[in-house]
């Protein structure tokens, strides 16, 4: 291929359609042009040592190549039959190098080039302009920029969704292999695991759904993106989603306590006075609730007033059963509640005091009231109460003593 039929109009046309489908910024792509040029100019004219580097003038539509050379001085070259000492734990700066002048120029030539040169710096020298590129100077060029773009593709999108990690993104079930989800979210394929998957839920190949972002791990073959549904950030991005006051920072999530698929509690506050937060969780005839409890399918979700008072959100937390007293004990707490709401109290299979644990960091204890247990242990059973016979013989035992 001569290098005179290089358009640069066509081929910078070419390099912004690659540049808007991979989301690789354009400068980028230039660059990796230019290093599959410069790859195929070394393999065509060029030797193993050199190191050359391709340039674009985009004024005048034509590319230039150059021999690089590093700028050394006498005392970073080892001598004859001097061995590079081994490099010591932490130690940085440059190491002596075996001179080579097809990579290498001592700093006195480059002063005469250049005359602000010093030790580590890169002097290029003009190549001449080749006729043309063999086929296989051709082909280096070609997995050259093959690779690049891989690479550069990657990175881009590594860019893209580390940004996203800990948000809400949309995206279309793929595919299932055993018991992982495949999602696709774009320029790329997320992953959902069992363990953030909502227990019972249904994933149709095709559907849409939200997912939170966990994590992003780079890899050798590009970035995974791990996702998940059963996090408790999910549930608090969602709301950030339906409640116009949690994302203006009017009302803020204090903490939240969730076991996807069945329950969960939100605890939230308001940072203005005037600003009722459980009812704008809840919006109008529980709208945004609503909205939320529906992505979730159709998950229980409690919204508990915070309070700074430990035993005033102990007691919030245990909703919907009614508490009489909190007791504080180091890290454990002790509720008392009435007896026919104990088992309220204490949930299904202890859910509801599991979940209001979570909630506001304390161990509870749910216990039948005190003043309840007091007054049933005063009151005589049915059993202990004396017959009028029994009251009789006890009169007349009295006085015959």
């Amino acid at each position: 291929m001569p290098v005179d039929e290089l358009d640069l109009k066509t081929l910078s046309l070419a390099i912004l359609q690659i540049a808007e489908e991979k989301g690789i910024p354009e400068e980028k792509v230039f660059e990796i042009l230019e290093m599959a040029l410069a790859a195929a100019y070394k393999k065509e004219y060029g030797r193993k040592p050199q190191k050359v580097r391709a340039k674009f003038d985009k004024e005048k539509n034509r590319v230039h190549f150059f021999l690089v050379k590093r700028v050394v001085s006498e005392d970073m070259i080892l001598k004859e039959g001097e061995k590079p000492p081994p490099r010591k734990e932490g130690e940085e700066g440059p190491r002596k190098i075996r001179f080579n002048p097809e990579r290498h120029i001592l700093l006195e030539e480059a002063k005469k080039i250049k005359p602000d040169a010093k030790p580590g710096d890169e002097i290029e020298f003009p190549l001449p302009r080749p006729e043309r590129f063999g086929r296989i100077a051709a082909q280096t060029a070609k997995q050259v920029l093959l690779q690049r773009l891989k690479e550069a593709e990657r990175e881009a999108i590594y860019e893209e969704f580390i940004k996203k990690e800990g948000e809400i993104i949309s995206g279309t079930i793929q595919r299932r292999e055993g018991k992982t989800v495949f999602v696709d979210i774009g320029k790329t394929v997320g992953i959902l695991l069992k363990e953030d998957q909502i227990p019972g839920e249904f994933y149709k190949v095709g559907s849409r759904m939200r997912f939170y972002c966990l994590k992003v791990k780079p890899t050798t073959k590009g970035p995974e993106i791990y996702l998940s549904r059963t996090h408790p950030k999910f549930l608090s991005k969602l709301f950030e989603l339906e409640v116009p006051e949690i994302a203006s920072g009017t009302v803020v999530i204090k903490s939240v306590a969730r076991e996807a698929g069945s329950r969960s509690k939100v605890a939230v506050a308001s940072t203005e006075e005037g600003v009722d937060p459980v009812g704008s969780c809840v919006g109008p005839k529980g709208t945004r609730v609503n909205a939320v409890m529906q992505e979730l399918g159709k998950e229980k979700i409690d919204i508990i007033p915070y309070s700074d008072k430990p035993e005033e959100f102990i007691e919030n937390a245990l909703a919907p059963a009614k508490v009489i007293k909190v007791h504080l004990k180091k890290t454990k707490a002790i509720a008392e509640v009435p007896k026919d709401q104990l088992s309220l109290a204490i949930g299904k299979e202890g859910q509801n005091v599991r979940l209001a644990s979570q909630l506001t960091g304390w161990k509870i204890d749910v216990v039948p009231a005190q003043e309840e247990v007091k007054k049933e242990e005063s009151t005589p059973s049915e059993t202990e109460k004396e017959t009028p016979e029994e009251k009789k013989e006890d009169k007349e035992e009295k006085k015959s003593q």
